[in-house]
């Protein structure tokens, strides 16, 4: 079983290279970001979207800003460099991984002396940012494949798969590790309004993978779960905090009904998605645009003038969560923090 590869550095015309996941399921196109504008309207636009998969782009990101800037002055250079980091962290606001993956290699570039060999630093540690996403998920699968029972359903929202890591996934990463070691796990898939991450992405890489996935409207998640149709639930995560899991608007319902139903809910992300400083009331939650929700497939949905509250992520707490799944073992509440500070400084 071989993912796609999301995100990539093309050495050939010192560009970052991603998969455009607007044009899924219909269409298949790879995106070429020659420049930190391009760059970050594929982060705004969704083109390339996912937590783990945003730290290796904000990582990119600033190996790209390296190269676009020709002041040859170092002082100047850093100056401008700088600039571009902050604007990649400020493109999307709620998941941390964009700015882990900016400030792993800004901190690579500190230690640089000159020009090029910041240009050398910064483009080293993003590929072995991508590297390391890689390696950590398949971890991570492992890590989790072991918990699953020998035959079951998974149901998921979102897409945590390989389209929102550099490949393999988080969440999708645990049911492909599972697979491989011989268990027979299906998967419902959440269709994930307002942008159908979970019937666009989800059933996308599934289906390229030969594992059984099924659609169902988000709605009808609670009335599955009552049926005994759903053995577990299983999501991905943008944010980890000492109270709360970030991750796409809905997951706190799933949550609140697998607790009901007595269905276990874990969440699979790497140490990188924990953030040890900040609390929910401290994370700024992203609101999307109104034509998210006002149209579908070009058709208008919400009469004109009518708002619309479109929020992009909720928070689900962790008294609801049964565990998360990271490569260093299945974590549960209360978080041992200075265990994950000291994970994540390795």
């Amino acid at each position: 079983m071989k993912p796609v590869e999301t995100i990539s550095w093309d050495d050939t015309d010192q560009a970052v290279h991603l998969i455009d996941q607007t044009r899924l399921p219909g269409g298949y196109r790879n995106v070429r970001c020659a420049s930190v504008d391009r760059l970050i309207r594929a982060i705004q636009r969704l083109e390339v979207r996912g937590a783990p998969a945003l730290g290796v782009a904000g990582a990119m990101g600033v190996a790209l800003a390296a190269r676009r800037i020709h002041d040859k002055d170092f002082l100047q250079f850093s100056e401008k460099l700088a600039i571009e980091a902050e604007r990649l962290r400020r493109a999307r606001p709620t998941a941390v991984n964009l700015s882990w993956g900016v400030d792993r290699v800004m901190a690579r570039a500190a230690t640089g002396l000159s020009v090029k060999e910041v240009r050398d630093l910064t483009l080293s540690e993003a590929l072995s940012v991508a590297d390391d996403d890689a390696r950590t998920c398949h971890i991570l699968g492992g890590v989790g494949a072991a918990i699953l029972p020998e035959k079951c359903t998974i149901l998921t929202h979102c897409n945590a798969g390989a389209l929102a890591c550099r490949e393999w996934g988080t969440a999708l990463g645990v049911v492909r590790s599972a697979v491989e070691s011989g268990k027979e796990v299906r998967v419902i898939a959440c269709e994930t309004r307002p942008l159908l991450q979970g019937a666009r992405l989800t059933a996308w890489e599934l289906q390229r993978d030969g594992i059984g996935i099924t659609v169902i409207p988000d709605s009808s998640a609670a009335y599955l779960m009552r049926q005994g149709m759903v053995d577990l639930v299983l999501v991905g995560a943008d944010r980890v905090t000492s109270d709360v899991v970030f991750n796409k608007i809905g997951t706190y319902m799933h949550a609140i009904c697998a607790r009901h139903h007595k269905i276990p809910f874990y969440v699979a992300a790497p140490l990188s998605t924990f953030d040890p400083v900040r609390t929910e009331d401290d994370v700024e939650v992203e609101q999307r645009g109104r034509e998210e929700v006002a149209s579908f497939a070009g058709v208008e949905t919400v009469p004109p003038g009518v708002p619309v509250l479109n929020y992009g992520f909720d928070a689900t707490p962790l008294s609801l969560v049964e565990g998360i799944i990271t490569e260093k073992g299945v974590l549960r509440a209360p978080l041992d923090w200075d265990f994950i500070s000291r994970e994540q400084k390795k």
